[in-house]
């Protein structure tokens, strides 16, 4: 993967071509004439095909708006967006949204069978090749000896794996996550880094990932993005991770990563 001279504000452009998504000054307003905010000013960033990204940023910097218009459920105030090589002018099928709450997202009067069904239906895949799609999903998420239980009948971090399921079941190229790991408790969170980074390292889809965790982020990331404070938000450095997977947090290399993403912070 080649890398050319880094932005002025910090970001990295890849050689031309090799960008999945490529973000281009970007900046997003918000309110009417009499009051408007500027959430995000002039974020610049690409990400490569089956690369793990992460933003981290402390609460209200835009992270979770970023995401939101690289799904295309936002659009941006200017600037531009390109999946592909095409301007994202809306939701598409190859770019998934994950929330923290998988409770929410999910369709609670279905099983975990039927919410991946549902997803292949709305997708419009062929009939024909559901049974072996969902059988391979919820075998890959270890969720199909539960297959016909509700998401109320289902553990927080089974919850997220059948979410993860539901979206590899379209094979989507992008995953876009929104702290989904948030509301876990640290060892259910540990376990899930685990099962993620497994799936990922298996079928490599491209991952961009928001948390206000710098430890969470540094275990996962092939590059780190870190944001300033809102509003005017800025990618204010990209960080490349070279360090092996799994990562111990104790780790001296991943010790000094974590501070000094936490002086850019500061």
């Amino acid at each position: 993967m080649v890398l050319s001279a880094n932005f002025a504000d910090g970001t990295i452009r890849r050689e031309e071509g090799s960008a999945l998504l490529a973000v281009r000054n970007v900046r997003k307003l918000y309110g009417d004439d009499a009051r408007r905010e500027l959430a995000l000013d002039g974020i610049s960033l690409d990400v490569a095909p089956g690369e793990f990204v992460c933003l981290v940023g402390p609460s209200g910097c835009g992270k979770s708006t970023l995401l939101n218009i690289l799904a295309g459920f936002e659009q941006a105030s200017a600037g531009d967006v390109q999946f592909e090589g095409a301007p994202v002018r809306g939701a598409g099928k190859e770019r998934v949204m994950f929330f923290q709450d998988a409770g929410a997202a999910l369709l609670p009067w279905l099983t975990a069978e039927e919410n991946v069904r549902f997803a292949l239906r709305v997708r419009s895949v062929a009939r024909s090749e559901w049974p072996a799609i969902i059988d391979k999903v919820l075998t890959m998420v270890d969720l199909a000896e539960h297959r016909h239980k509700f998401p109320a009948q289902l553990s927080g971090g089974m919850r997220q794996r059948l979410q993860i399921a539901r979206a590899l079941a379209v094979e989507p190229k992008v995953l876009l996550m929104d702290e989904p790991f948030g509301a876990l408790d640290a060892l259910t969170r540990r376990r899930m880094h685990a099962f993620l980074l497994d799936i990922w390292q298996r079928i490599r889809t491209t991952i961009v990932f928001v948390t206000h965790d710098i430890g969470e982020a540094v275990t996962l990331a092939d590059r780190i993005c870190v944001m300033s404070p809102g509003p005017r938000a800025r990618i204010v450095q990209v960080l490349p991770v070279d360090l092996p997977r799994p990562r111990d947090p104790t780790d001296p290399q991943a010790a000094q990563l974590f501070k000094r993403v936490e002086a850019l912070l500061a």
